[in-house]
């Protein structure tokens, strides 16, 4: 065993973080996307058989979309350069497309025998490029100049220009299962040259559940927090001992860590995904689900003005009628957001949440939507009947305006026998009610004002027969 003070971690490798120490360099090191990197896989069969072709790498951070593009390029023997998209522009492209034309070194030249492409160009976070920006790769990737291979976080069929997508196949990254995350603390533990395995190191079986839990799937996160706890643990060993393991524990590992912000991009895919599994939740009748989607929202810094705006279109478009005042309710939390703020309207935030999903469900608001627009769209917009019209001069009376007009409070019921849609368009129903909720008292009421019409309607029959 070693003493712990013959070689102090930070002296041995000074500021190259544990993430980068234990990047894998070849695919048996690459654990995780097996569908992409595993044997067999579609990426690594491309390279491996000298077929590279440029594509997106698209995935969370962690994922090892970095590491996946060296590999490749490594394992195809092609020459590799890399951009951040954050911090070059098009003459930083200009001097590396001006490189690969210019052609391997002889070095290079005898790496590359089974793969006669390009240079691999790796760009990370392609999505940050201007249309420009992006324009400016494509006559290098068609001549293949270019294997370019850019890496993103965001939807590349919003992120990235048509004509350059389509020159590109996209792969998809997932976030590193949890036996994955493991399998990578068990690396790190017991590598001795890139990792912790000169030191004498135990990891509290409750440090490593946190860990993977803290981590959520990301690699790099892993690491640093796994650096982060022995570190920590290292510093608290007493100077003085002679021999001495370094536990990290997951007091420790907690105590070096700031608190961790879930993952919300609010410009980005998670943003819209996090929102759309809120709003299916609440019309799921799910209010678990929905509270804990709203709170992963608030966590990752969303505005709450856009969490309470989108439940007072949720009220109308899935609530309806079937609870009137399911709408109050969202308004009055649209209300408290503004006059409170956050953190305690998030009571109101919640309390709204819970109240839409447990509400019966009605969209006959939108089929009412949609049935009108088809209308319009079908027959056009009709004008209106002349009995339905205002006349408040004596020459519209002369034309017929208000003729004939049944006032509804004479009438038994206050319910007349008359059409009030336009000539063509009578007897069309468009506002269907459900029958759930207070939607079904609606739909009773307008059973029984069309028996009222029918009444009417015999009664007027049965006097023109006399």
């Amino acid at each position: 065993m070693l003493h712990f003070m013959q070689e102090d971690p930070m002296s041995r490798w000074g500021t190259v973080p544990l993430a980068e120490r234990m990047r894998p360099r070849d695919f048996e090191a690459f654990l995780g996307q097996e569908a992409l990197a595993g044997p067999g896989g579609v990426v690594r069969k491309a390279a491996e058989t000298g077929n590279l072709r440029s594509m997106i790498l698209w995935g969370p951070p962690g994922s090892g979309k970095t590491a996946l593009a060296r590999i490749l390029a490594r394992s195809a023997g092609l020459p590799f350069e890399i951009l951040s998209a954050v911090t070059s522009g098009v003459k930083d492209l200009r001097e590396i497309t001006r490189r690969a034309r210019e052609g391997p070194s002889l070095l290079e030249e005898k790496t590359r025998e089974k793969n006669r492409g390009g240079t691999v160009l790796f760009i990370d976070e392609i999505h940050r490029y201007n249309k420009a920006q992006q324009d400016a790769l494509l006559p290098f990737v068609e001549d293949g100049t270019l294997v370019l291979i850019g890496s993103t976080t965001e939807n590349p069929s919003f992120e990235v220009n048509s004509a350059l997508l389509s020159r590109l196949q996209v792969y998809t990254l997932t976030p590193l299962r949890p036996e994955v995350l493991s399998a990578l603390v068990d690396r790190a533990l017991a590598d001795a040259d890139a990792g912790y395995g000169r030191y004498e190191v135990d990891l509290e079986d409750g440090a490593r559940a946190f860990l993977l839990q803290f981590a959520d799937g990301d690699a790099r996160t892993l690491y640093n927090a796994l650096e982060a706890g022995f570190l920590s643990a290292y510093a608290d060993l007493d100077p003085a001992g002679a021999e001495a393991r370094i536990r990290i524990t997951r007091t420790g590992v907690e105590a070096a860590l700031q608190k961790r912000t879930p993952r919300h991009d609010k410009g980005g895919d998670s943003h819209y995904d996090i929102a759309s599994a809120f709003i299916k939740s609440l019309r799921a009748s799910d209010p678990h689900a929905a509270c804990y989607w709203l709170g992963r929202m608030l966590a990752g810094g969303e505005d709450p003005l856009f969490v309470v705006r989108r439940m007072v279109i949720f009220a109308s478009e899935d609530v309806g009628n079937a609870d009137p005042q399911a709408l109050t309710v969202a308004v009055a939390a649209q209300q408290a957001v503004h006059f409170v703020g956050l953190p305690e309207a998030t009571y109101a935030l919640y309390q709204t949440a819970a109240f839409l999903a447990t509400s019966p469900k009605s969209n006959a608001s939108l089929r009412a939507i949609k049935a009108v627009e088809g209308l319009l769209e079908e027959r056009g917009a009709r004008p209106v009947p002349l009995h339905l019209r205002n006349a408040p001069t004596g020459l519209m009376k002369k034309l017929g305006y208000g003729k004939d007009y049944l006032y509804p409070h004479d009438a038994p019921g206050h319910i007349v026998d008359v059409s009030c849609m336009p000539e063509g368009l009578e007897g069309e129903e468009v506002y269907r009610p459900s029958t759930y909720g207070f939607e079904r008292q609606i739909e009773k009421r307008m059973e029984y004002w069309e028996e009222l019409r029918r009444q009417a309607r015999q009664m007027k029959k049965q006097g023109k027969n006399r």
